[in-house]
């Protein structure tokens, strides 16, 4: 390995270089203590120095030294060497890295400590000390693709594990006496702690970006879908990493598509006419939009689609405006930005982008629209009618909830909110690109006016730009959709009728038929989702205050890229968000989490604030100004007002006994915020007096204001950013997967459990090997594999079979490996062990897909290790018969063993020394038979011929192979075996002459099995002629050796050889896939 050259002086103080050998121009030195017994104090020495300082002694023993005599000589031996390094370094993964010679050392020690494939691809490392206890030990942290390693070799003492991601179920950062600040990694089994980063923030980020990536990649996430860079686990870098990162939280902080790729990332100001400033910030490029967010986040947001820009020029640098460029939209408005960074390249750069930005303006399409507020006779015709109807103006327009007594108050309100608005449009712009200050905030925490309220949430979430540059394609989802039948519909035709039943809106045909081609529509239009719960009451809302079409794009917008991952099957977005939120409370809420330590309770009950953005807690016209702040900042609306709600109930539910209590509190309290809408008394009164009845001391809340709710949230609450949330989200994702994959574990045990007599504790260690064989081969594995195949497409494809049935499933060089480690008998050959091992795949593989179910392996392994001799010996027999044996396993060879011809007389030596007949034992072999056929009731074995008893012999003899009775066990065989082999030669005589031997029920399990034999043999006169024994037969003839039963009967240690094959399992894989990618 080629190393940069670096001048030296060749007399060193330490003498930590012994010279080899020299010439004129050359010396060959070698780093003293190495290859020096370890217990020398110089190798001691040297190996801490090259572990603390990270030398690169530690991988390069020697070095070429040249003596400069001529200058020139030196330049020439620097240009060669570098001109290798680079020769060799291209192609590599390190050349991928900002330091590829320093990086490739590390790759090198890596590959060397840890024995993992060349395919487990390295990203980064990081210094710093792993705590055994009350004991530091300095080395290194490796993170890859899978793993996260650490090394270290101090005074002699190695320190080396592995862990894989898929094995981290929490990440924290923990402080204690000993550690300023540590990263702490659980697993199931252990907990470590790692410190003295030298930047500890950027480690712990990078941590958690690969253990979530590797969790999304490895478990079955019902739709948590990856970046298509992250799919390609080898084109992994920390760079790509960081990328990622920040393309997450401007995704999140704009609420853009998720497909959207960041491109440029510029500081800059943006002339802000309301300021009558340059307000400084940071530009963000992306597919189709410019995207400014002010220093302090939130303070000024800015959002062009490119769709609306017209233009993108230069304009002449001055001292004041330096670097300018002007971006002209369609509105005839422009946006000033000022002090870029390679503006030339960036102006380019986004120009052809926004040419190739080709937006197919269609015709808008002709919209029908009818209306019924009353109910007819012809009810059905007009719901008929309606099903294909889209409506062009809000549900609110033809269907307004009024409410007595407090029409004059609404109207004058909703006049002042008008004028604000009206106002606040002139000053920051009207559209997607109006400046987003905190003076909007305001406003919207006011409740946006009913006018206005569909137009601003079209404008807010960008729902605008998706609708205009898919002109038409609501309406033809809709035809697309209406008729067809599936799960999704039907869920849907249900809840059709639940939402939002009290609005007048969804008492009438109109409004349901409104309803049910958004829903149907959205489910057509994305079937991973499909249809969820909650998401009618939301699409309900939306059509309320939106034209039709605009709803379906708003539902949309929510579903896709405001709250991702909330509405699939597992509902695993709002389960993360859970866990945050529990965090937060135990953050921001230090008294209460005090005094609820078990915070599971309350996040149970937020559950549904996130879900439906309190639509289903709060009075409608309260719950709908959360949807006006949820528009607005996002999920962070929610968090700040779960928080607020929480704390305003926070003495009461410190004093709360128990969980319905609290839900109790909880409830009370949100039934009561109103709104100047709709200024509304407690709905449960009864329960606020329970409440106060039961705390006496304690004041029970009065009736909230939801303007005030939400002023209160922003005040206190508001300082919480989308880069937290984000940062969250990622570590928390880690323990909600972990937890499903918990669930799935005890599901899979549960199911597995009634059918077998393995221990549970036992069952479970083997399903954690069932699991970490098929990791191991998405980690290093054939992408041809019949594994590979199903891991890619068991979210959505095999719907026929259960998810249990679905979740992990082995192919066949996996269940090799397996079969190798926890089968219970010594193989003579590892070729027969291998065949042995294809026959029983073969025959566990009922459906012949080439995969094996966890629910098969463990009635496998249970009948090998709890199951009576007979199923052994029945187990056996099936695995030399067909399906598990097939023609192509046949050996000639093995017909001419003279221990197997059936030319030798046919008797059998006794140990006894006695000659006995085997007229008698058939006969008594004969009379077992019969009882074991009226004891079975299942269907009778097919009957076995010669060359598959030939075949079961042999399994038996390399059965017996370093067994302490391997001689009395070879003596037993033999004489199992000449015994059976005189029983098929008589039958067969018998059968050939019409002999009085051959039993009528032998007759008739040979007729009952002849399409059997047939398929066997070279044709059907050959199959009925053929030398053949039965299962019965067999199994008598071994019961006759106890040897052989004792043999069978020996009970064996499953747990040992669990815990045998637990150490051998990763790094045998590991071994054997390392050699196959070699020779491949």
């Amino acid at each position: 390995m080629w190393l940069n050259p670096e001048e030296v002086l060749l007399k060193n103080a330490l003498k930590l270089w012994v010279t080899v050998r020299s010439n004129d121009f050359f010396l060959l030195q070698r780093r003293r203590g190495h290859g020096e017994p370890t217990g020398r104090i110089t190798g001691l020495l040297v190996g801490a120095l090259d572990t603390v300082l990270d030398s690169n002694a530690r991988v390069t023993p020697f070095h070429t030294l040249v003596l400069l005599v001529v200058c020139s000589l030196g330049v020439f031996v620097k240009g060669k060497v570098k001109g290798l390094i680079a020769e060799e370094v291209r192609g590599r993964q390190a050349a991928q890295e900002e330091e590829p010679e320093k990086f490739r050392e590390v790759l090198l020690k890596f590959e060397l400590h840890f024995g993992l494939p060349s395919s487990e691809k390295l990203v980064t490392y990081y210094s710093c000390c792993c705590w055994k206890g009350r004991v530091p030990r300095q080395g290194f942290l490796y993170l890859s693709i899978n793993h996260m390693a650490f090394y270290s070799f101090l005074l002699g003492k190695e320190v080396k594990f592995v862990i894989p991601w898929a094995e981290v179920t929490r990440l924290e950062r923990v402080s204690t006496g000993l550690m300023t600040e540590a990263i702490r990694v659980n697993t199931r089994q252990r907990q470590r702690e790692f410190s003295m980063f030298l930047n500890l923030d950027e480690a712990f980020g990078v941590i958690g970006q690969l253990a979530d990536i590797a969790l999304r990649r490895l478990l079955d996430s019902e739709g948590l879908e990856l970046d298509r860079v992250l799919q390609q686990p080898t084109r992994i870098t920390k760079r790509i990493l960081e990328e990622q990162a920040l393309r997450e939280y401007v995704l999140a902080l704009f609420r853009l598509p998720r497909g959207e790729r960041l491109h440029e990332v510029a500081s800059c100001s943006v002339w802000t006419p309301h300021g009558r400033c340059h307000t400084a910030g940071t530009l963000y490029t992306t597919d189709s939009y410019l995207c400014f967010s002010s220093r302090e986040e939130g303070n000024c947001i800015l959002l062009i689609p490119l769709s609306e820009v017209l233009s993108i020029e230069k304009v002449e640098s001055t001292s004041l405006l330096p670097n300018p460029i002007i971006v002209s939209v369609r509105t005839k408005k422009a946006f000033q930005l000022i002090e870029l960074p390679d503006r030339d390249e960036l102006v380019e750069n986004l120009n052809s982008r926004l040419r190739s930005l080709q937006w197919k303006h269609a015709p808008t399409p002709y919209y029908t629209f009818y209306y019924d507020t009353g109910h007819s006779d012809e009810e059905e015709i007009e719901e008929q009618v309606l099903r294909n109807t889209v409506n062009s103006e809000a549900l609110m327009t033809a269907f307004h909830q009024n409410q007595p007594g407090t029409n004059d108050n609404n109207v004058s309100g909703e006049q002042v909110k008008e004028r604000l608005w009206e106002d606040h449009f002139l000053e920051f712009g009207r559209g997607v690109h109006m400046f987003r200050t905190d003076k909007i905030q305001r406003l919207v925490a006011m409740g946006i006016p009913e006018s206005l309220r569909g137009e601003l949430w079209m404008t807010l979430s960008d729902a605008s730009s998706e609708l205009e540059s898919h002109q038409g394609y609501y309406t033809s989802m809709v035809q697309k959709s209406m008729g067809l039948s599936s799960l999704a519909t039907e869920e849907i035709e249900r809840d059709l009728h639940r939402s939002l039943p009290d609005h007048p809106a969804f008492q009438n045909p109109t409004g349901i038929a409104a309803l049910r081609r958004v829903l149907t529509a959205y489910a057509h239009r994305n079937p991973k989702i499909g249809y969820c719960q909650s998401m009618n009451i939301l699409a309900s809302v939306l059509l309320l205050y939106a034209k039709e079409e605009e709803a379906f794009w708003l539902l949309v917008a929510v579903c896709e890229r405001m709250l991702p991952d909330y509405f699939n099957r597992r509902v695993i977005g709002a389960q993360v968000d859970q866990s945050v939120f529990e965090e937060l409370i135990r953050e921001r809420l230090p008294e209460l989490a005090e005094h609820v330590p078990d915070l599971s309770t309350l996040s149970s009950v937020s559950l549904s604030w996130f879900l439906t953005l309190f639509l289903s807690v709060l009075p409608f016209h309260s719950a709908v100004c959360v949807v006006d702040c949820f528009f607005f900042h996002g999920i962070k609306a929610i968090f700040q007002l779960g928080l607020a709600a929480l704390e305003a109930n926070s003495a009461q539910l410190s004093a709360s006994t128990d969980d319905g209590q609290a839900l109790m509190i909880l409830t009370s309290f949100l039934d009561q915020v109103g709104s100047e809408e709709s200024s509304c008394p407690p709905s449960s009164p009864l329960a606020a007096e329970e409440t106060s009845s039961s705390d006496a001391d304690i004041p029970a809340v009065g009736p909230t204001n939801i303007t005030d709710l939400i002023s209160e949230s922003y005040e206190k609450f508001g300082d919480l950013t989308v880069r937290q949330i984000e940062r969250l989200r990622c570590r928390h994702r880690i323990q909600v997967l972990q937890a499903h994959e918990d669930t799935t574990k005890e599901n899979a045990l549960r199911i597995v459990t009634p059918d077998v007599s393995i221990p549970p504790e036992n069952l479970a260690d083997v399903y954690d090997l069932f699991k970490t064989e098929h990791f191991i081969s998405l980690y290093w594995g054939d992408s041809s594999s019949a594994a590979a195949a199903e891991a890619a497409a068991w979210r959505y494809a095999d719907s026929g079979r259960s998810y249990m049935e679905r979740q992990y499933r082995l192919d066949r060089p996996q269940f090799k490996s397996l079969y190798g480690l926890l089968a219970p008998w010594p193989g003579g050959s590892n070729q027969h062990s291998d065949t042995l091992s294809n026959r029983t795949f073969t025959l566990l593989d009922q459906d012949c897909d080439n995969l094996v179910t966890f629910k098969e392996f463990a009635g496998w392994l249970d009948t090998l290790y709890c199951e009576e001799l007979n199923e052994k010996i029945r187990l056996l027999y099936r695995l030399h018969i067909p399906p598990a044996l097939t023609e192509s396993e046949d050996d000639p060879s093995l017909m001419k063993s003279p221990l197997l011809s059936t030319n030798r007389p046919l008797y059998v030596n006794l140990p006894s020394g006695e000659v006995t007949d085997y007229q008698e034992q058939l006969k008594q072999m004969l009379q077992d038979l019969v009882k074991e056929r009226e004891k079975d009731v299942e269907k009778p074995l097919p009957l076995m011929n010669q060359r598959e008893f030939i075949q079961f012999c042999k399994t038996l003899y390399s059965m017996f192979h370093g067994d302490p009775e391997e001689n009395d066990l070879f003596q037993a065989i033999a004489t199992v075996t000449s015994l059976v082999l005189q029983i098929g030669e008589a039958g067969h005589r018998g059968h050939s002459s019409g002999s009085e031997v051959t039993s009528q029920e032998e007759g008739r399990g040979a007729t009952e099995d002849a399409g059997v034999d047939a398929s066997r043999g070279n044709g059907s006169l050959a199959a009925e002629n053929e030398w053949t024994v039965s299962y019965a037969q067999i199994l008598a003839s071994l019961l006759t050796e106890q040897a052989l039963v004792n043999f069978f009967e020996k009970p064996v240690d499953l747990s040992a050889k669990i815990s045998e094959a637990k150490e051998k399992q990763y790094h045998q894989r590991a071994g054997l896939l390392t050699l196959q990618q070699g020779t491949s």
